[in-house]
């Protein structure tokens, strides 16, 4: 007997979907503010179903392709977005589309670390005064995270993401894929609608994961042009500027539902499991996310030789970007987040979020204060604090190596 508790939000999120969807194959015409919340709309109600295909894929599949290939469909909605403004970025190359691929993607990475982890460790903290530990064998994420996040300082020092720099986002990506493969099976709790799924009997269930998987990437892929070209036009619109909403609002959208269930996890009592959840999600989006940016822009503009064009302040978004991936990677070093790192992160994640607007304020009574300065600003709280915070950790950024051998059993 179906649960209607757990059926309801299933039912929701297909019918959350189904405006975009209509909207976009009718062609209609609608104004940006409007085009873009419903579209937004269909990819957050798409965003919660894949999550739960995702979660019953599992139970199907061997566990090597369930981390290669759900990893990848569970963060489609981000990816379509980024996507769609590289390709359009190399049609048309005079255009601020390389702008927003930038934006969006540095925007969703630091929202993870500034928003998303400091909210898991601090509704733990508010339920237990404990700090969240990490399982052993999430160091592999960790590792990764961290030699990525050094790579990543080379794109601001030479100026450039070029193809190359894509190959070896996606080589590391690939290496810990191989790595994370040989991890014995675990149990993987399944609530909700996936529950109800996972319930089915095989044949069924398998049918019924597919169709969720077509009918939310058929959706996603539908909406996507809509929802970003309508989310520039708004900020236009309303004179806000559209950098800051393909930034922050586009992986708001996306992203949300994987932090609800995160949420979820720690209100059960498994703050380890929904930490260990974004740690790859932040993993995935700094490997696979940046190093499709050059591979899509290349094909899409037809040349390799040139690099996605940037300016100082994309170089620089990229270097708060890794500055604050540097800083998270040594506070984990030790597979716990205590509140006063979270404290720390979200602080630091506020105080660059809000620098646009009160460098605006300041402007209007006669300051002046350079946004690449104010950017370079907190790059260097960020690694500051990472370098202090090394010296007193050594010993453990040392045991990070274990992160490659500890699924080699």
């Amino acid at each position: 007997m179906l649960d209607a508790k757990k059926l309801l939000p299933f039912v929701l999120a297909v019918a959350a979907c189904l405006p975009g969807l209509l909207l976009r194959f009718f062609h209609v015409e609608l104004t940006p503010p409007l085009m873009a919340a419903i579209t937004g709309g269909s990819i957050l109600g798409a965003s919660f179903l894949l999550t739960w295909a995702c979660d019953v894929a599992q139970e199907d599949i061997p566990q090597t392709l369930a981390l290669a290939v759900v990893a990848l469909i569970a963060v489609l909605p981000e990816y379509a977005v980024d996507m769609y403004f590289t390709w359009q970025a190399g049609q048309y190359p005079d255009s601020d589309y390389a702008h927003y691929a930038i934006a969006n993607m540095t925007g969703a990475n630091r929202l993870l670390i500034g928003v998303a982890w400091a909210a898991i460790v601090a509704i733990f903290w508010m339920r237990t005064r404990k700090s969240v530990q990490l399982e052993e064998e999430r160091r592999t994420e960790l590792f990764f995270l961290g030699l990525a996040t050094l790579y990543a300082f080379t794109i601001p020092l030479k100026g450039s993401l070029a193809w190359y720099d894509g190959l070896v986002f996606i080589g590391m990506y690939v290496w810990y894929i191989y790595l994370a493969s040989r991890r014995p099976c675990a149990e993987c709790e399944i609530e909700g609608p996936a529950e109800l799924l996972a319930r089915l009997p095989k044949a069924p269930r398998r049918l019924a994961t597919v169709l969720t998987f077509l009918y939310a990437a058929l959706v996603i892929l539908a909406c996507a042009e809509p929802f970003s070209e309508n989310l520039v036009a708004t900020g236009k619109v309303f004179g806000v500027n559209e950098f800051l909403l393909v930034q922050w609002l586009a992986p708001i959208a996306s992203e949300s539902p994987e932090f609800i269930v995160s949420i979820l996890f720690v209100l059960r009592g498994h703050p380890g499991i929904a930490l260990g959840s974004l740690l790859s999600s932040k993993l995935n989006q700094w490997t696979l996310l940046v190093g499709m940016i050059p591979g899509v822009y290349g094909v899409s503009s037809g040349s390799f030789a040139t690099p996605i064009p940037m300016g100082s302040i994309q170089m620089h978004e990229i270097l708060l970007t890794a500055a604050q991936s540097l800083l998270a990677v040594v506070l984990l070093v030790g597979l716990k987040l205590s509140m006063r790192g979270a404290s720390v992160l979200f602080l630091l994640f506020i105080g660059q979020f809000l620098a646009p607007f009160w460098s605006e304020g300041l402007a209007a009574m006669g300051v002046l204060i350079d946004p690449d300065a104010i950017h370079m600003g907190f790059s260097m709280a960020y690694i500051g604090l990472a370098m202090m915070l090394m010296i007193l950790r050594l010993a453990e950024i040392r045991a990070l190596w274990r992160g490659v051998r500890v699924t080699q059993s």
